[in-house]
């Protein structure tokens, strides 16, 4: 079985990537810091690449952090897993001490953190710190101070601490967006609590998603440079002195690297730094619709030449997007001219938008694209965690599609713990080996619409689907309180 956990550091893992060199360390403002700075001094070989990055290595040390952190917590009665290190990894590298004479034990964690201001202010993951009563940071010439939690952001899992020290290095922050697949990378770090490693590798992806956290607004930057336990919190560098990432996550199959290591990029951590410096707290932008991606047969069933754009599979009563007149089966094609073809990149991109601004989307709808505007609310933590997820799986009345319906009462509504005024059919017995099975519809789901047309009875819903002719069905389920759009093709 995959095992996946969250990193929790020893010292940081820190990633350079080929860009033209400049010093990797100042004591600069925070706008001088986001501008750049000048060129390093790593000579490059015949070749063009740099023969040695021990100067880099050099420069990039100093504004790197260890953070311990600690917390008691009340302990159970046994610990049947405690001396097991999987499960340790798996809850966060967090291990219980002995039970106190109180009945209660002390949590440890250890973690890394970036310097992003010369008076103190430390940038590291919300999963290190989180819930911790005293906060610890080690610089690398070992001094150490006690640090105060300046604000925290879970969805993100970033989090900014304070310390009492001034004329600290710092490493600028950098314009993750231009970072590209395929850049040649640098590792430099504590991992494993082993001393200080220097390790080469490449930027593998953007915009990943894993799924192992709160996964809120996941926009990973992916790496193949090695990256073990011992690293969370750490930095991600470009060889021109900017953070470009904050390690964040791992994905493994024995708990160290497989070459799969996922940072946060620093364009979201230096909106999420700048908040949490000004007030505590983030405030994103919320639009109100369910999201999933466009797959080649919805794109087939809307009548869509290409596969693009992102389909809204529900929209919030009252919200921003039913006031703009937003409707449940339009593509969105595009934010502010700006087109938009993953659920993860829109979502991630109306968070970052102030609450309170308006924005222009570009609607697909009945064969022809229009645009509306809408003024953004306020996203909140609850609203960000219960969002639909939004993948796609996906019925007649009868042996074409595999599956046999009722009509929907408001006792079977109740039942399936869903408003008794619930419109739709509800689906009975589904045929493992049909069309609707392969589509992923079970037994329990209530089908609202299929091809865009409201279903109340088996008869309506076997005529909708006729709509379809040879194209994969639009089915719009509900299952649970969510609701998701799946294709279902007919059965030759």
């Amino acid at each position: 079985m995959t095992r996946t956990l969250a990193l929790v550091a020893t010292m940081t893992m820190v990633v350079a990537c080929n860009r033209p060199k400049s010093p990797l360390v100042s004591n600069a403002s925070f706008s001088e810091r986001v501008a750049g700075a000048a060129d390093a001094r790593t000579p490059p070989s015949s070749s063009g690449a740099p023969e040695s990055y021990a100067d880099v290595v050099d420069r990039v040390s100093p504004a790197v952090v260890t953070i311990r952190s600690a917390r008691r917590v009340r302990a159970p009665q046994q610990f049947p897993f405690s001396s097991d290190p999987f499960f340790g990894m798996l809850f966060g590298g967090r291990q219980p001490n002995a039970p106190r004479s109180d009945g209660s034990a002390v949590e440890r964690a250890l973690g890394s953190g970036v310097i992003v201001n010369a008076n103190g202010d430390i940038l590291t993951n919300h999963h290190v710190v989180d819930g911790a009563d005293h906060i610890t940071v080690e610089m690398p010439n070992r001094q150490t101070y006690s640090a105060k939690l300046v604000g925290s952001d879970p969805p993100s899992d970033l989090a900014v601490l304070k310390i009492a020290a001034s004329n600290l290095p710092i490493l600028s922050l950098g314009d993750s967006d231009r970072v590209r697949v395929g850049d040649i990378c640098l590792a430099v770090g504590n991992p494993l609590g082993i001393g200080e490693t220097v390790t080469a590798g490449i930027i593998s992806a953007k915009s990943r998603s894993t799924g192992l956290s709160d996964g809120s607004f996941e926009d990973f930057l992916q790496t193949d440079a090695a990256i073990n336990q011992g690293n969370s919190g750490g930095a991600l560098v470009n060889t021109r002195g900017e953070l470009i990432g904050i390690n964040s996550q791992i994905v493994s199959t024995s708990g160290g690297n497989i070459g799969l290591g996922f940072a946060i990029p620093s364009n979201m951590a230096k909106t999420v730094l700048a908040q949490l410096e000004k007030g505590g707290k983030v405030r994103r932008g919320q639009l109100g619709v369910s999201i999933q991606p466009v797959t080649s047969d919805i794109a087939a069933n809307l009548g869509m030449k290409d596969v693009r754009g992102v389909l809204v599979s529900a929209v919030t009563p009252g919200s921003p997007a039913e006031r703009a007149g937003v409707k449940t089966g339009d593509l969105i094609l595009a934010l502010n001219g700006q087109p938009t073809n993953s659920s993860n990149e829109l979502r991630n991109r109306i968070a970052g938008t102030s609450p309170g601004t308006e924005v222009t989307l570009t609607l697909f709808r009945n064969g022809s694209e229009q645009q509306v505007k809408a003024t953004l609310g306020d996203l909140t933590l609850e609203s960000a965690q219960n969002r639909l997820s939004g993948s796609a799986h996906g019925g007649e009345s009868g042996r074409q599609f595999g599956l046999s319906v009722q009509a929907l009462t408001a006792d079977d509504a109740a039942q399936l713990g869903l408003p008794r005024n619930t419109r739709g059919v509800l689906v009975q017995s589904v045929d493992p080996a049909g069309p609707a099975a392969e589509a992923g519809i079970q037994p329990g789901d209530v089908i609202m619409q299929a091809n865009g047309q409201a279903v109340q009875s088996a008869d309506e819903l076997r005529s909708a689907l006729r709509k379809s002719g040879s194209r994969p069905a639009l089915v719009l389920i509900n299952r649970g309180g969510q609701t998701i759009y799946v294709t279902v093709r007919p059965a030759p």
